[in-house]
């Protein structure tokens, strides 16, 4: 990470000051993955009221996506950052009063605006702290808090629910919640950011939430993309743990998620930096190929050693994908729109999850999970047809693009809208 040493002091602070709270917020919220839906069922949840609840997460991302990212245009970023740190404080400690499925419901929204508010303010703030050249680099090495939080969550919550019990498990990650709460008042100032790299047109003021926004040539084809990725992870998320337990195999699922967030933690140290010098398609492309593999080894999965390279293939997927169309959505918007236009494309990704848990835990019943994961290898590789043939202006244009060999013609940098 030589590229810290290049920034000015109080930049470099404030990039480790934010990578610490990431760190305390993923592993928060990572640490109910393998376990959450076990409690589901384990107060009495049909596998259709089990795929309902955890999708409910995504229902609270999609209502309040719009409002954070204006409220991060508006107000600043650490505002949304603290809101979604306070939410992930809080809502662990309400699933301990209650086993009712209408309010663990209830909960589960809730519970989404944390990561509404807590990505869309981390992501638009690193993109502001970064310089353009080394944009790539810099969310590359950011975003490594969801893999490291991805790996140490799930392997404490599954051991700490398996040894000690759920009581516990909910009150560890309300903690790393209200720690993370703490480290952001003390450790990020009051004042806004202002981007270093595109100055804000002066008296410029964010309008409206935002849709006409991601419904312009430049993201919408991102966002659709990220929907059907967001079907294929929310089926990860949601009936990972059950198939495991269903099939017999002797396996924590708390070991798969962490072999994915290995392989996604090297995966992002790598392509960030060479995204910045080769463009970011053929990286996009690359993730949603590895994506659409460790769909069908899931789909063929009958061992321990089976689930665990999908695993990881599949944290190489995500590795190369999402910082990749993060950076993207960075360099197709200006300072001004930067917080509605990651809280937006981001809800594309949030849409798939909230689809995923009801409409699939519906077809759970008629495929069973194994099907499931077929079925998402299916929409995972149409993801990947949609980018190729329509990332930029012209079909031609979007193949060259994909494949690398041709430039983004929406980057801000290079055109106007």
């Amino acid at each position: 990470m030589k590229v810290l040493r290049t920034l000015a002091p109080a930049t470099r602070r404030h990039f480790l000051v934010l990578f610490v709270i990431g760190l305390l917020f993923w592993s928060s919220l990572a640490s109910l993955l393998p376990t959450l839906s076990l409690y589901v069922e384990s107060v009495g949840a049909t596998r259709h009221q089990v795929g309902i609840v955890m999708g409910a997460f995504a229902i609270g991302l999609l209502l309040f996506r719009p409002w954070v990212g204006n409220l991060a245009d508006s107000k600043g970023r650490r505002v949304v950052l603290l809101i979604g740190l306070w939410v992930a404080a809080i809502a662990p400690l309400a699933y301990l009063f209650t086993t009712s499925i209408p309010l663990l419901i209830g909960i589960r929204i809730f519970h989404g605006l944390s990561i509404a508010a807590f990505t869309t303010g981390y992501s638009a703030l690193v993109a502001d702290l970064s310089p353009l050249r080394q944009r790539g680099e810099l969310i590359g090495y950011m975003s490594l808090v969801t893999p490291i939080g991805m790996a140490v969550g799930p392997a404490l919550g599954g051991f700490v629910q398996a040894s000690i019990g759920y009581t516990v498990l909910f009150l560890m990650a309300a903690g790393f919640g209200l720690v993370g709460l703490i480290g952001a008042i003390g450790g990020l100032p009051a004042t806004p950011f202002v981007a270093p790299n595109l100055a804000m047109a002066p008296n410029s003021r964010p309008s409206g939430l935002g849709f006409e926004v991601i419904l312009s040539p430049r993201l919408r084809i991102p966002a659709l993309v990220m929907l059907m990725v967001g079907l294929a992870f929310g089926t990860l998320s949601t009936f990972v743990p059950l198939f495991i337990k269903e099939t017999g195999v002797a396996l924590n699922a708390g070991l798969f998620y962490a072999a994915a967030a290995i392989a996604s933690f090297a995966m992002r140290i790598l392509v960030g930096r060479a995204s910045d010098h080769y463009g970011r398609g053929r990286f996009i492309t690359l993730g949603l190929l590895l994506y659409a593999i460790s769909m069908l080894l899931l789909w063929q999965a009958h061992s321990a050693t089976e689930f665990l390279l999908a695993g990881a293939i599949e944290g190489a997927g995500a590795g190369v994908f999402l910082p990749m169309m993060i950076t993207l959505a960075a360099d197709r918007s200006r300072p001004d729109e930067r917080g509605r236009v990651f809280g937006l494309c981001m809800a594309g990704f949030d849409l798939g999850i909230a689809i995923s848990g009801p409409t699939l835990g519906f077809f759970a019943d008629q495929l069973g999970y194994r099907g499931l994961f077929g079925l998402s290898a299916v929409l995972v590789a149409v993801a990947l047809l949609v980018f190729i043939s329509l990332s930029s202006k012209s079909f031609t244009a979007s193949i060259h693009y994909a494949l690398g060999s041709g430039k983004d013609f929406y980057a801000i940098s290079q055109t106007s809208d």
